[in-house]
């Protein structure tokens, strides 16, 4: 029950924090483009590279790593996530599956935005 409460006290830390950055960098650039997630993005796969590098080490707890890792920058950016399993797939010289991944992913998460914009518009698209 502990590991559950870590993830999502890190959870609600990190969605809110990816409100406020995202929201602080997008009125900064003031820009269509969206500067806001891309730098949540960047940051939080950096963040994740030096929490699992320091894991790896064994100078961050299990604990910490379920916080910190999967909770707060799980809801900070999953592109972390991402990001760090296609370096993983990389470093195993898993080159096929990492080409594999990163354009499946891309594709996919297009697609899915898109057919789910489609079905939102053809049944109505109702507030929730």
């Amino acid at each position: 029950m502990e590991r559950y409460l870590l993830v999502a006290l890190g959870g609600a830390l990190g969605a809110m924090s990816r409100y406020l950055v995202a929201g602080w960098v997008q009125g900064l650039a003031g820009s269509f483009f969206p500067w806001g997630t891309l730098a949540v993005n960047a940051l939080g796969s950096f963040l994740l590279g030096g929490v699992l590098g320091l894991a790896e080490r064994g100078a961050v707890s299990p604990e910490a790593r379920l916080l910190v890792g999967v909770g707060f920058l799980g809801a900070f950016t999953t592109f972390s996530t991402f990001s760090y399993e296609a370096f993983s797939l990389l470093r195993e010289g898993a080159y096929p599956a990492a080409l594999t991944y990163l354009f499946g992913s891309l594709l996919l998460g297009i697609v899915g935005v898109v057919l789910g914009f489609g079905l939102a518009r053809l049944t109505g698209g109702g507030s929730l």
